[in-house]
């Protein structure tokens, strides 16, 4: 039964939340295998800035956060070093990240330079005109480089395959607030994309949602994480998300609440393909980078 033809007037203002909350996309997690040798791989060949690190040994990990500007402005990488793990499962349900950069070949020259690997060589993307690239990290996560005349925030995208897109769509859109920026259809390449975000393609970060057509399920593996989020209101948010996974699928993985020790208010869930997303609390995310 749908939501939407019951819902009552408290229940309509609440769904309404994610779109008039104060909403970035703040950072993506996953883990690695060594973490000097990723943090020298991203600085030296990407250009990103190492902007924290953190050694937690008697929990026996530690993080790294590196992006192209500061993270109260910037979309960064969370990389999780977990002691004596060398190696993870990428899966094939993540599928890469993006930076855009005003000279892709360049760009390319330099990773080659520093001894990466190139998965595709510059140029036009099929059937258009955008001109496009790729390249693997040492633990194996694609990156894909996007030519752009101006470039805001280089960090761009985050693409992850989906089952169902329409139902993505409509968790993402109504969970989270995302408007969808830009939808491709390729028949012909047996696959549909969306572009999910918060602002215009070109000015910020986004979420790329693929379909392959008749491909319903994938293999998350055990490497990437999850994506961060900030809200104004964590318990609120978490409210809106509990609502829609009842009509749309997922689940809630963390009650809204401070983490132990930190103090940091955060909720995490599960969209309908398990994609995990994990909502953070603005002012205390701020309290933390001080």
């Amino acid at each position: 039964m749908s939501l939407i033809k019951n819902q009552t007037p408290d229940m309509a203002d609440l769904l309404e939340w994610p779109k008039k909350d104060n909403r970035r996309m703040l950072h993506v997690v996953y883990r690695v295998g060594d973490l000097d040798r990723t943090i020298k791989f991203y600085t030296e060949c990407f250009g990103m800035k190492l902007l924290r690190h953190r050694d937690i040994p008697e929990e026996k990990y530690a993080n790294a956060f590196l992006g192209f500007g500061p993270e109260e402005s910037h979309f960064v990488v969370e990389l999780t070093y977990n002691y004596g793990v060398t190696s993870y499962d990428i899966g094939d349900g993540f599928g890469h990240f993006a930076i855009a950069t005003e000279d892709i070949y360049k760009s390319v020259e330099l990773i080659r330079a520093k001894g990466g690997n190139i998965t595709r060589e510059p140029g036009p993307v099929q059937g258009g005109t955008t001109v496009i690239a790729f390249a693997k990290d040492p633990d194996g996560y694609t990156f894909g480089f996007i030519q752009r005349p101006t470039v805001h925030d280089p960090f761009c995208q985050v693409m992850l395959r989906v089952g169902d897109l329409e139902r993505s769509i409509k968790f993402y859109e109504k969970a989270l607030g995302m408007k969808v920026v830009r939808k491709v259809d390729k028949p012909e390449s047996k696959y549909t994309v969306a572009m999910l975000g918060y602002g215009e393609e070109h000015e910020t970060t986004v979420l790329e949602l693929t379909y392959n057509y008749g491909v319903t399920e994938y293999s998350k593996g055990n490497a990437y994480a999850q994506i961060a989020i900030g809200t104004d209101d964590v318990y609120k948010s978490a409210e809106v998300v509990s609502q829609v996974i009842q009509e749309v699928g997922g689940k809630i993985t963390r009650q809204p609440g401070p983490i132990p020790g930190l103090n940091t208010k955060t909720t995490s869930f599960l969209d309908p393909d398990g994609w995990k997303t994990v909502l953070v609390d603005n002012v205390d995310f701020l309290e933390e980078l001080k």
